[in-house]
């Protein structure tokens, strides 16, 4: 059964509309997300909806192949993107960069 819904930190929320994020890295229980299907995005804390996205692509990532090209699509440095994933997934190695575009 694939995911008709996605949340995010209100963090980012400004550089998902403006297009700079295109990209979230989740773990195993939040990567079941179908190609070409929209989601409706959500803020984490308080449930918010601010968007639709559409799935572009969903793929399998260790933590050690996280690279400056990752750190680009999700608007922030490698090392940046390095500690937030640490806090977010402690301990997880293995991960899914889900590709995603806003949907017009």
């Amino acid at each position: 059964m694939s995911l008709s819904k996605m949340t995010f930190f209100e963090r980012f929320e400004a550089d998902i509309l403006s297009c700079k994020k295109t990209i979230t890295i989740r773990d195993e229980l939040e990567k079941d997300y179908a190609e070409n299907s929209l989601v409706q995005a959500s803020t984490y804390e308080d449930d918010r909806w601010f968007c639709a996205l559409l799935i572009k692509s969903v793929e399998a990532i260790c933590l050690s192949q996280l690279s400056e090209f990752h750190a680009e699509q999700e608007n922030m440095t490698l090392s940046e993107l390095q500690t937030v994933i640490q806090e977010i997934y402690p301990d997880q190695q293995h991960l899914y960069v889900i590709s995603y575009e806003l949907a017009r």
